[in-house]
């Protein structure tokens, strides 16, 4: 965007004398003021001290605090926050966390301009939201486009007109899903006025008065309805607003109607508090002015099909002008603003958005900014923190070479982004590079990543990608892809290729040739053949097979019951299994001061479901919640039961694992680097060169936290370049 030159260096005293410069506290003020002498403070182009001014007016509007003011005022003289010295993140953390809001939001507006009009703008709201850390930037950032927009008349054409695009793309729609109206209208009717001048002009001929009139009219009409409401005994509360130029086009737009035809031209709402209060509020209406003949609709009795409910109807109210008069009880008017009947889905016909978690995320931010609003400290933090908690986005936001945003889940991979933008893009696959740099296919994306896929003239997906553990695919639409692939091979390839997946992952943990029937019959498969199918296709992982096939192991080495002299049949109690590694380093929470030890008879894994047992002089033994021993102690002395979990500091096995590969430069360096970055711990190693003197045997001792994580670090050691094999010794 080409802006003008700063003209002139910013007067500090002009800004943060303003009124609603006032939210500052004392010591921010006081920093401001000095950072402002600093010779190198300086302005952005579009920042002029009337443009920084007026937003601070703005926020004021919003009642912003003094955090959200500071971090507004710092934005458009970037030069004060040098000026503030090293200490300024310290000293004030949540405004220097606002600034790098707004910094982010600066990609946005850059992809905006990129993009131009050849595609969607929904993907780039989506984006900021999520890029958006902390929602107090987004009124800043309304707040500033709303002053830049009202003193847009000096800005070259172009400037101007790429400014109003937008602030209807992107800052106008983000308003109205926000429910901050005190902004809205007035971004739209700017945004409108640049780029539709002669519509614009055209429109305001039409209405019979300015905008200041007709917001004198409604605060008439409200006084005079309360008082009439009041006088017949219907509790209500009214509010009402005149419809601007821009809303009033797109209705005659949507209608295909003239102007003379629309009856919401002015308007006002009654909020009751149950059904009764409606009709009876309607009667009021109705009483106190003539209503315009099929000009009624009930949608309580017949609400519309995304369950909108509200009482509408149009009178010739005051002066003899068509007012319109909408109905509800609260309960309903929260429906209309927040859930599925929200006012913004409609407004934007059109837009791609109907998804819960989205929908979900927006009706919390509107009541947390409506929480910022009433001046509530309590209850904004309380708001904040379930946003953090509840409300963690589960979706990414990537963008292709050209700038177009695609929407992914969490967790999602450049595999995910290649079969999302075609199919055979993913067949084809063979690498990626996020923000030009190579990653590997299992590198999980975050917002704003910007993905390339390299991809060979012909090919074909990997088996491991269809693994869970492996980490390639986390969209189900991708992995279900991949697996129709495999589904059209023949049997036998298959066959042939589960076979090798799993006798992979059973030579890595020490079960090459073991007897198949116990997973087999876990899983309800005939045959080895269809266990192998299995696998190939993806249905079954290679490491859950591992899994039935040890907890086997560990069944039959379980001591058996023993008949008592009564005849009842008793469990031998096995003694304490001394775990590897210190006592220190297997530990129990919810219990204190007693031994800990896992039991024989079901043998729990760190992250399954267990429970406690309190036995006699043996301490805590741990069970699985379905272990048919715990169920029968449990059973004759229940208050012997506790509730336990898996500790997390210090927690762990240890294991020795084997790595045979080629004697190359790095390889020690990648080989420890998979092992931090898969959060496992390496307490020895030991490397040994062979014979052949090109090769070299690395032996290593390792702490994991369970099974799951041992597997998957062995798959990724394996797949390093030059790595013939790595195993459990």
């Amino acid at each position: 965007m080409n802006v003008p030159a700063a003209q002139s260096r910013p007067d500090p005293t002009h800004v943060l004398a303003q009124p609603a410069a006032a939210a500052l506290a004392a010591p921010l003020r006081k920093a401001l003021l000095e950072a402002a002498q600093a010779p190198q403070a300086g302005a952005n182009a579009l920042d002029a001290p009337e443009v920084v001014a007026a937003t601070l007016d703005a926020l004021a509007l919003l009642d912003a605090d003094s955090d959200t003011v500071a971090a507004a005022i710092l934005h458009a003289y970037p030069g004060w926050a040098s000026a503030m010295g090293a200490g300024f993140e310290r000293d004030y953390p949540v405004v220097a966390a606002l600034l790098d809001g707004q910094r982010a939001a600066g990609q946005v507006w850059a992809l905006h301009a990129e993009q131009g009009r050849h595609s969607g703008t929904e993907g780039l709201r989506r984006l900021l939201l999520a890029i958006v850390r902390d929602l107090r930037v987004v009124p800043i950032l309304l707040a500033r486009q709303l002053a830049r927009m009202r003193h847009a008349d000096h800005l070259p054409a172009d400037t101007r007109r790429e400014l109003a695009a937008l602030t209807r793309d992107i800052h106008a729609p983000l308003a109205n899903r926000l429910g901050i109206w005190q902004l809205k209208w007035e971004l739209e009717d700017l945004a409108f006025r640049y780029l539709e001048p002669q519509t614009y002009q055209k429109i305001a001929r039409l209405l019979d008065e300015k905008r200041g009139d007709r917001e004198r009219y409604i605060e008439q009409v409200k006084r005079t309805l309360r008082e009439a409401m009041s006088a017949q005994g219907v509790k209500a509360e009214v509010a009402g607003r005149p419809k601007h130029i821009y809303s009033i086009w797109k209705k005659m737009q949507r209608k295909d109607a003239p102007i003379s035809e629309l009856y919401d031209l002015r308007a006002v709402r009654v909020m009751v508090d149950d059904l009764g209060a409606c009709y009876a509020a309607l009667g009021v209406v109705h009483a106190t002015w003539t209503p315009v003949p099929s000009e009624f609709d009930d949608y309580i009795a017949r609400p519309k099909r995304n369950d909108y409910r509200s009482l509408h109807t149009a009178v010739i109210g005051p002066e003899g002008k068509t007012l319109e008069v909408q109905i509800r009880t609260h309960e309903m008017h929260r429906q209309a603003e927040l859930g599925v009947a929200a006012h913004w889905k409609y407004k934007e016909a059109g837009s791609h958005s109907a998804d819960a978690a989205f929908d979900r995320k927006i009706a919390w931010m509107r009541r947390l900014l409506d929480a910022k609003g009433d001046g509530g400290q309590g209850g904004d933090e309380a708001l904040a923190s379930e946003l953090d908690t509840e409300l963690v986005e589960d979706r990414v936001y990537v963008l292709t070479p050209k700038g177009e945003v695609i929407d992914l889940p969490t967790g999602a991979t450049p595999l995910d982004f290649a079969y999302h933008v075609h199919t055979e893009v993913g067949h084809r696959c063979r690498g990626a590079k996020v923000d030009g740099r190579i990653v590997p296919l299992d590198h999980k994306l975050r917002s704003g990543d910007r993905v390339e896929i390299l991809t060979a003239k012909t090919g074909e997906p990997r088996r491991d990608w269809l693994v869970l553990a492996n980490g390639f695919l986390a969209s189900n639409r991708s992995r279900e892809k991949v697996r129709n692939w495999f589904h059209k091979l023949d049997r036998s390839r298959n066959e042939t290729a589960g076979r090798e997946l799993l006798d992979k992952e059973l030579r890595r943990l020490g079960l090459l040739g073991a007897d198949l029937a116990p997973a087999r019959e876990r899983f309800m498969l005939a045959s080895d053949g269809d266990l192998y199918v299995q696998v190939a296709l993806g249905d079954l992982g290679p490491h859950q097979i591992g899994r039935a096939l040890l907890e086997h192991e560990r069944a039959q080495s379980a001591p058996p019951p023993v008949a008592s002299a009564s005849g009842t049949t008793v469990l031998t109690p096995p003694a304490p299994r001394k775990l590897p590694g210190k006592s220190t380093d297997f530990t129990v929470e919810g219990v204190g001061n007693l031994l800990v030890q896992l039991a024989r008879c079901c043998q729990p894994l760190p992250g399954e479901p267990i429970v406690g047992y309190l036995t006699r002089g043996r301490g805590v033994s741990v069970h699985r919640p379905g272990c048919q021993a715990f169920e029968r102690l449990a059973a004759a002395t229940p208050q012997r039961v506790l509730p336990v979990e898996w500790g997390r500091k210090g927690s762990g096995y240890e294991v020795d694992i084997e790595v045979l590969a080629l004697d190359r430069k790095w390889l020690l360096k990648e080989v420890t680097n998979v092992i931090a970055q898969a959060n496992a711990h390496v307490l020895s190693i030991r490397s040994d060169v062979e014979r052949n003197g090109a090769q070299v045997r690395l032996r290593l001792r390792l702490r994991v936290a369970d099974y799951g994580q041992l597997s998957t670090l062995l798959g990724k050691l394996s797949s390093l370049p030059a790595v013939e094999y790595a195993q459990r010794q």
